[in-house]
């Protein structure tokens, strides 16, 4: 039993880190139809920004908004240069834009920093274990429940309270209506972008306190699984972002700890397999959005 919870615990970290990243891509697909696959170059972004301030000798617990802020800015410039000219092009268009932005950075991160990793340094009490009735938990994971939980009590939040949240999502809800409503499209747009840097960045950091390093290629690996996650859920879905990004978390988790020695060489194609018998199953995702076929930007 106390495995089980042990495991239980490591998947709703996991699966709360996923949750973050799948809910970055929803919101900017919500309103302009596009699945920015640069979105993990924002998390690759936010732990060079750790590594720099590490050199610096910034503490981590103020460098930590720094590399928020840093990844927020840096999606509103990927907004502004890359995504801005094509908006109105069709979905295939906008899919090669942000993998090229992503290959872009990948190429500057190489040439300009190192292809290594880079070691980012973590306070001595990320290490740590905390005893919760009877077992142990690595503050880190505790980090991350508490974190992906806050994040998403803040954006249910901001979308329901505050004059830009409402407007994506009435921009989400139909993009044609909302402008006719006086909804500027530049700013929302920008909005959208603006709040998957925060997350991207708030998943970096996340990512980094449980790896202590960071690479060019950092992103693109949860970036993928925030995309199978969106899927999982629905694509453009907040709420089915989470129970994807959960789902996944859990897969993952139990299949490392449960398969057989001699299966779990094959867990990533069993835990696909699951996954596509889900969407058999349920071929919008857990939860689709009510406005999967609704206009765009």
């Amino acid at each position: 039993m106390e495995f089980f919870l042990q495991q239980l615990f490591n998947a709703v970290s996991l699966g709360g880190t996923y949750a973050l990243l799948a809910l970055g891509l929803a919101i900017v697909f919500s309103i302009m139809g596009l699945i920015n696959f640069a979105h993990g170059e924002l998390m690759t972004i936010t732990g060079y920004t750790l590594y720099f301030c590490g050199l610096a000798g910034l503490p981590f617990l103020m460098a930590a908004p720094v590399g928020i802020a840093v990844a927020i800015g840096a999606a509103l410039i990927m907004e502004r240069a890359a995504f801005r000219p094509v908006r109105n092009a069709s979905p295939a268009t906008l899919l090669v834009t942000s993998f090229a932005v992503a290959i872009i950075l990948q190429t500057l991160f190489q040439n300009l920093i190192s292809t290594r990793p880079r070691p980012v340094v973590l306070p001595d009490v990320l290490s740590g274990t905390v005893e919760i009735g009877g077992f142990l938990i690595g503050n880190n994971q505790l980090l991350s429940i508490i974190v992906a939980v806050g994040m998403m009590v803040f954006l249910n939040w901001f979308l329901k309270n505050t004059p830009v949240g409402i407007a994506m999502r009435g921009a989400a809800e139909d993009f044609s209506v909302a402008r006719l409503m006086g909804v500027r499209a530049d700013a929302v747009i920008a909005g959208a972008f603006a709040l998957s840097g925060l997350l991207a960045g708030v998943a970096g950091i996340l990512w980094v306190s449980q790896r202590a390093s960071v690479d060019p290629f950092m992103g693109f690996t949860p970036v993928v699984k925030a995309f199978i996650a969106s899927i999982l859920g629905g694509l453009g879905s907040l709420t089915g972002a989470v129970a994807g990004g959960l789902l996944l978390g859990f897969v993952e988790i139990f299949l490392t700890a449960y398969l057989p020695e001699s299966l779990i060489e094959f867990k990533e194609p069993i835990g696909l397999a699951f996954l596509v018998c889900v969407l058999l199953v349920r071929p919008n995702g857990l939860l689709p959005a009510r406005n999967l076929h609704a206009e765009k930007v």
